[in-house]
């Protein structure tokens, strides 16, 4: 492990009793409340610090980050000898650089000259922020609560997401000024006890913080994704509600639109519901904004194959296959259409979803590896077919992912967070249309 890895592993597990390693109880690491600020938060105020340092927007993070570096380096000089040995941090001008230095060596971090300003709200891995930087755009704030999903997402862009979005201490942190909302909130059920089906309607659910900053920060756009049922869900209402709630906090909404990955450029077969609106003094008409066309399948999974053969740990055991070869038939025999799928070379994959389902559905056959040799536990052993599960490499292709995009988790969390992200591609040519609207606009 070399000494900023050392650094950063020993920042990202404060707060755990670990490697001699205590809790920062001090000033510096107390709310206006006087309550201690979690250390995932303290991280998050220091890296969002360290990516806009120099700019304005990166104001309201200075006076609080630069207190916690000063409490780092103190910390870390009553620390264990083996600790203090290391001269990043020894001090806290000599702690700030090394921070300052990690963050500029993700491979996505904020780039220098932006366009626009977003912020990436329940960001996950950041596939909209992989997006929307695409396109020139700056993330200038990011929440998300998940801590392994915190934990790619700093590998990545080099910033710890903040992490509950409901609570106003993190809302604090949101700069005055940027330009477009990005959310894949969670589709909680509202209730609709009132009847009026707006604001009002939406307390209690994620979906009211979103509403919440909307409202209070008025930027010029949002863009939300959400998963394809919430078009039908409790028939109509619950997605009546958010489109009246977006209305009454002051934007125009384009009709949501269904969009399939599929179509562009990621073989995977992922229909997801896009909401995008306009802040109405913008002068823009629903019938400004257009959604990309869906028109032509150009990937399938060959093309995201992994290009060596991979280790024999994602091939199906002889005992695992046979259960699950048993299960689909009982449920064909009744009529269902639920179990495994194989999903040839020319094909493309279905959704990737969380769950042991979400694999399950994209097995495929891959007879390049010739040692099958057990390396973890298994009952029976690995069958000859070919038959393998697809690689956490391989559903981040399926995603949009680009390869320098690291996966710092063990393969059920990496499994988990592509199947919850977006499809970057399809959420970039949404984008680029929101862009292209904006340019519209009378303001």
């Amino acid at each position: 492990m070399t000494i900023n890895d050392r650094l950063i592993y020993s920042l990202m597990t404060l707060g755990i009793k670990k490697e001699g390693i205590s809790r920062i109880y001090d000033e510096a690491a107390l709310d206006d409340d006087n309550n201690i600020i979690p250390f995932s938060t303290q991280m998050a105020i220091v890296t969002h610090y360290a990516n806009l340092r120099g700019k304005r927007v990166g104001e309201g993070y200075k006076k609080k980050a630069e207190q916690l570096i000063e409490s780092w380096g103190n910390f870390f000089e009553n620390q264990p000898k083996e600790l203090k040995q290391l001269s990043c941090v020894s001090e806290p001008s000599a702690l700030e650089l090394t921070i300052f230095n990690e963050v500029e060596s993700a491979p996505f971090h904020a780039i220098q000259r932006p366009k626009f300003k977003f912020i990436d709200l329940f960001a996950g891995i950041g596939g909209f922020r992989l997006a929307f930087q695409n396109l020139g755009g700056e993330c200038v704030f990011s929440s998300e609560w998940d801590a392994q999903a915190q934990k790619t997402y700093y590998a990545n862009y080099g910033e710890v997401p903040f992490g509950d979005i409901t609570k106003e201490y993190t809302k604090r942190f949101i700069p005055q000024e940027f330009d477009i909302l990005c959310a894949g909130f969670p589709c909680q059920a509202f209730s609709l006890a009132g009847k009026r089906l707006g604001f009002a309607e939406t307390r209690g659910t994620l979906f009211f913080d979103v509403a919440d900053i909307l409202n209070r920060w008025h930027p010029k756009a949002f863009f939300l994704e959400n998963v394809k049922g919430l078009a039908i869900h409790d028939k109509g209402k619950t997605l009546k509600t958010i489109l009246n709630t977006l209305d009454e906090v002051g934007y125009i909404v384009p009709e949501p639109q269904i969009v399939n990955a599929m179509y562009f450029g990621v073989p995977q077969h992922r229909e997801r519901i896009y909401i995008v609106g306009f802040r109405k003094d913008l002068g823009i008409t629903k019938e400004d904004f257009h959604y990309p066309d869906q028109k032509e399948v150009t990937k399938h999974f060959i093309d995201i194959r992994e290009e060596d053969p991979v280790p024999a740990k994602y091939y199906l055991s002889t005992q695992y296959l046979n259960t699950l070869i048993s299960h689909r038939a009982r449920h064909e025999a009744a009529g269902h259409g639920f179990g495994y799928e194989i999903i040839g070379d020319n094909e493309v994959a279905n959704a990737i979803v969380v769950g042991g389902m979400g694999r399950e559905r994209n097995l495929v056959i891959d007879k390049r590896q010739t040692d099958l040799t057990p390396t973890t536990n298994i009952k029976g052993v690995y069958n000859t077919d070919g038959i393998r599960r697809m690689t956490p490499r391989e559903w981040a292709r399926l995603q949009g992912f680009p390869d320098d995009f690291r996966i710092p988790v063990a393969d059920a969390s990496a499994y988990k967070q592509f199947g919850n992200s977006v499809a970057v591609p399809a959420i970039q040519a949404t984008a680029k249309e929101i862009l292209k609207t904006l340019k519209k606009s009378k303001k």
